[in-house]
C-alpha cells in the first residue's frame, strides 16, 4: 500500500481526533479570553481577549477572600489524595495477596456502595460529625471520601500484575507485610498511585456539595463555594466570575499536565 493511499485511510481518523480537541479545547479558552474581558464582552461570547484583566482582578478581591478560599481547597485536596492513597492502595493490596473466602463478596458490597448517591447519606453524615463537634473542620469534608470503592478496585486490578513470586519469596527471606508493601509494593505501583492521586485531587479540589452542607461558617469556604457566591446576587460580574473560574482552575491543570504520563501508564496497567 503506497504513501498516498495511507494517509487518505487515517485521514477520517486525524479529522474526528481535531474535532474533538477543539471542542475540548473551546471552552478552556473561552474560559481564559472571558477572564480578560468585561461582563458585556462576555455575555456577546466574545473569543477575543480583553485589556479587563486588572479590572476583574480588583472587583474579585474587592468581595472575596482568594487567597483563604485557595488555602481551605489545598489542604482540603492534599489531605484526601495522600490519605486516599493510604486506604486505598492497603485495602486493593490486600483484597488481591490475601486469601479469603469472603473477600470477592466484599468487594461486591463496596461496589453497590457506588451506586448509593452522596446525597442520601449526606444528612446522617452531617449528623455523625455535628455529634463529634467536628463541623467547621478539614478533617469533616476529608474523611468520608478517602476510601473509595473506584480506588480500591483500580489499586486491586493492579496489583494482579504484581508479581506473586516476589512476595512469596520476600517472606521466605524474612520480611515482614508492612516492608514487602513499603519498599516492593509502592515502588512497583507508582503509575496507579499517580493516575489514583490525578483522580482524588480533582474530586477534592471541585467538590462543593459535602463543603458547602459541613462548612457552616463562610471564613472556611472554599474555592467552588467562592465561585457559587457570584450566582447570589443581582447583578453577576461575568468577567470576575471567569477570572475566579480560571485561578480555581489552574492547580488541577497543572496536577494533570505534571503526571499525565503516569496517569495514562497507571490506567492502562503498565506497571514496571
Amino acid at each position: 500500500m503506497t504513501k498516498a493511499k495511507v494517509a487518505l485511510r487515517e485521514t477520517p481518523k486525524y479529522v474526528f481526533l481535531t474535532i474533538v480537541a477543539l471542542l475540548s479545547i473551546g471552552p478552556l479558552y473561552f474560559m481564559v479570553v472571558s477572564a480578560t474581558n468585561t461582563s458585556q464582552d462576555v455575555l456577546a461570547s466574545t473569543m477575543l481577549p480583553g485589556t479587563n484583566l486588572i479590572e476583574n482582578w480588583k472587583a474579585l478581591v474587592e468581595f472575596q477572600d482568594v487567597g483563604a478560599a485557595m488555602y481551605h481547597s489545598t489542604v482540603n485536596a492534599v489531605l484526601t489524595t495522600v490519605l486516599a492513597l493510604v486506604v486505598s492502595s492497603i485495602a486493593g493490596y490486600g483484597f488481591e495477596v490475601y486469601h479469603s473466602p469472603n473477600k470477592d463478596r466484599l468487594m461486591w458490597v463496596l461496589m453497590l456502595a457506588m451506586m448509593i448517591p452522596f446525597a442520601a447519606t449526606m444528612i446522617p453524615l452531617f449528623q455523625l460529625f455535628a455529634d463529634f463537634g467536628m463541623v467547621n473542620s478539614a478533617w469533616a469534608v476529608v474523611l468520608p471520601v478517602i476510601a473509595t470503592p473506584l480506588l480500591i478496585l483500580l489499586f486491586r486490578q493492579s496489583a494482579r500484575s504484581f508479581p506473586h513470586e516476589i512476595i512469596e519469596a520476600a517472606r521466605i527471606d524474612g520480611l515482614g507485610e508492612l516492608r514487602i508493601f513499603v519498599t516492593m509494593f509502592i515502588p512497583t505501583m507508582k503509575p496507579t498511585y499517580a493516575a489514583a492521586a490525578v483522580i482524588t485531587f480533582m474530586a477534592a479540589w471541585n467538590n462543593f456539595l459535602w463543603p458547602k452542607v459541613i462548612l457552616v461558617n463562610s471564613d472556611y469556604q472554599t474555592m467552588p463555594m467562592l465561585i457559587s457566591n457570584f450566582t447570589g446576587g443581582y447583578v453577576i460580574d461575568y468577567g470576575a466570575l471567569m477570572l475566579a473560574v480560571l485561578i480555581a482552575s489552574l492547580p488541577t491543570i497543572v496536577i494533570f499536565f505534571v503526571l499525565q504520563r503516569s496517569f495514562v501508564a497507571g490506567f492502562t496497567g503498565v506497571v514496571k
